[in-house]
């Protein structure tokens, strides 16, 4: 299997969970009279799957070229993703239609998913096979 095809097996795999975590904990949320908190954690998920498709993109790239490039794209990512997870934070603080904390709890959704598939691995070793893709 090429590399590039396995990246994005697994960036559909954890970004399909997280968000419908997070639609699933969030409508309920929305329609309990509580929207600033769904809406919040919507938003906050929505920018960790898009902070994830885009670390798995320019990992890649940065095989196979000399260290200084290299050195240069990871720095250049980093303060990318660093800027795209400012977004939903300043939206939140300005914008009382969006909870901070629930905000930042959705920005970890995926790291959130990720814990939660290898705890539940260490707990049920039995269920491994079912869970690789």
């Amino acid at each position: 299997m090429e590399p590039f095809e396995q990246i994005r097996r697994t960036q559909k795999k954890y970004g399909s969970l997280a968000i419908s975590i997070a639609i699933f904990a969030g409508f309920p949320l929305i329609l309990l009279s509580l929207q600033p908190i769904g809406k919040g954690l919507i938003l906050g998920t929505l920018f960790s799957i898009l902070n994830f498709v885009l670390m798995g993109e320019t990992l890649p790239r940065r095989l196979g070229v000399s260290r200084k490039k290299a050195t240069l794209l990871s720095g250049a990512s980093i303060l990318l993703r660093y800027a795209l997870l400012a977004i939903p934070l300043a939206v939140s603080i300005k914008m009382p239609q969006f909870n901070l904390v629930a905000t930042i709890f959705g920005l970890f959704m995926i790291q959130i998913v990720l814990m939660a598939e290898q705890v539940g691995r260490t707990i049920f070793p039995s269920t491994r096979k079912n869970l690789d893709y």
